[in-house]
């Protein structure tokens, strides 16, 4: 069989991968907090025809370069672009934005007793019980690792940029103990996804955020987490134009690559025929 065939099936199958990754960034073009993926390629290895031979060095004979023939092309990667997306204002208080690189911290419990995901979707809300949530019910973690609940007495609340809860008991304003807690992480795009805007630690990431609290730090532009913006909720980050055009690419690539199977296939035709 001819080499081209299986250097087609392979294109083929890099640019449906392609495809797919296209189609589910458009589909979250306005899920709270997405980040786009991207796939890269790369070659697969040559099969090499002759190898390389250096020059004998007495000037009589020069070196050759060796003759090798691609077999096709491989994914590389699929990247996840965590840069910012577009802030829509909402004025609701427990809508937060993160304007900076960190993460926010959410569990179904205190850290270390349960999983802790991480997520930049800031749409929270208020319990029965007083705690703040995420539309899964999971809760919005301090930097001490616990659940951030509202004191039963509030009136009213507030959100600071630094991520200190500010009530209202009794009509007098009280700083809360907690502070919302913002994790950085050396490689975001390490992280695992892990479903309805969550994402999984990984040892790609960083060093273990569960175990060591250094890393669960209040909002602070000076470290690099941002700052927190309540009333506002960070937004996908997928520019359609940008996707459309890669789909523009990736179906004209898949229809080329279908074309080589198509070639090699009347060549190969060609080659029976000779036999009549």
């Amino acid at each position: 069989m001819l080499r081209s065939m299986y250097s087609g099936i392979s294109g083929m199958r890099g640019f449906q991968t392609k495809l797919d990754v296209i189609g589910n960034n458009i589909s979250n073009v306005n899920t709270v907090g997405f980040k786009k993926g991207r796939v890269m390629f790369q070659d697969i290895l040559s099969q090499t025809v002759a190898g390389v031979t250096a020059p004998d060095g007495a000037g009589t004979q020069g070196g050759v370069n060796a003759k090798q023939v691609g077999l096709g092309v491989g994914t590389a990667a699929i990247d996840t672009i965590h840069t910012g997306g577009s802030a829509m204002t909402t004025n609701v208080p427990t809508d937060l934005r993160i304007d900076g690189n960190g993460f926010f911290a959410v569990g179904s419990a205190a850290m270390g007793s349960a999983p802790t995901y991480f997520t930049r979707a800031g749409n929270f809300t208020v319990d029965a019980d007083n705690f703040i949530v995420n539309p899964d019910g999971l809760y919005l973690l301090s930097t001490d690792g616990e659940p951030i609940k509202l004191d039963d007495n509030a009136t009213k609340f507030s959100i600071s940029q630094d991520g200190k809860v500010v009530q209202v008991i009794n009509g007098v304003p009280e700083v809360s103990t907690y502070n919302i807690a913002v994790v950085k992480f050396a490689n975001p795009g390490g992280l695992t996804k892990a479903g309805g805007n969550l994402y999984e630690y990984s040892p790609n990431a960083a060093m273990d955020p569960i175990t060591d609290l250094a890393d669960w730090t209040p909002a602070n532009e000076d470290t690099g987490t941002g700052s927190i913006i309540s009333g506002q909720l960070e937004m996908s980050n997928v520019d359609l134009t940008e996707e459309f055009s890669e789909m523009i690419v990736s179906q004209r690539g898949f229809q080329a690559n279908s074309r080589i199977i198509t070639t090699s296939d009347e060549i190969l035709q060609e080659i029976v025929n000779l036999k009549r």
